[in-house]
């Protein structure tokens, strides 16, 4: 069984996401060599294999990375001016809005994916400048975190995570 999220949901599932993204890291949590946002979560293997996906969502999810990796460099030497992440921003949650529109996954990896959409979403916030604790490089590195887990825990070949 898939669920598809109609448009009046995604509030309510993002902000579902949002929760979950707020608890606490376990041993086995995610971890990199640097820091990439600061609202932890805990993502899980399919019974040791990556997650499965569908075509909306690996489209979506390779946007955001391409988009990404257009501005990685500036992002990475802090060179990219604050006005620059607001159409960053925007791109992400239309690619985020059409991934919950339109993705059909089975409920576990809904589950799982649902966390790296608030991932998503918290960096886009923070990268619009949305948010006064964080500044829009923050956000751009926790997106950049996001697009790491997705490649970690989906199964996506055409996938291919800008290098940072």
């Amino acid at each position: 069984m898939s669920i598809r999220l109609s448009t009046a949901l995604i509030p309510l599932t993002l902000a579902a996401a949002l929760i979950v993204s707020g608890t606490s890291l376990a041993a086995d949590s995610v971890v990199h060599d640097h820091d990439h946002g600061d609202a932890p979560f805990e993502l899980q293997l399919n019974n040791g294999e990556k997650w499965a996906i569908d075509a909306p969502l690996s489209k979506a999810m390779g946007d955001i990375n391409l988009l990404m990796r257009e501005s990685i460099e500036t992002i990475h030497e802090d060179q990219l001016p604050a006005a620059e992440y607001v159409p960053l921003a925007d791109q992400i949650n239309d690619s985020v809005a059409y991934m919950v529109a339109n993705c059909e996954l089975p409920p576990e990896a809904d589950a799982q994916l649902h966390m790296i959409i608030a991932q998503l979403v918290t960096g886009a916030d923070k990268m619009a400048g949305n948010n006064a604790d964080a500044t829009p490089r923050e956000g751009a590195v926790q997106v950049l975190g996001a697009l790491e887990a997705y490649e970690q825990y989906f199964d996506d070949p055409e996938f291919v995570l800008s290098a940072h």
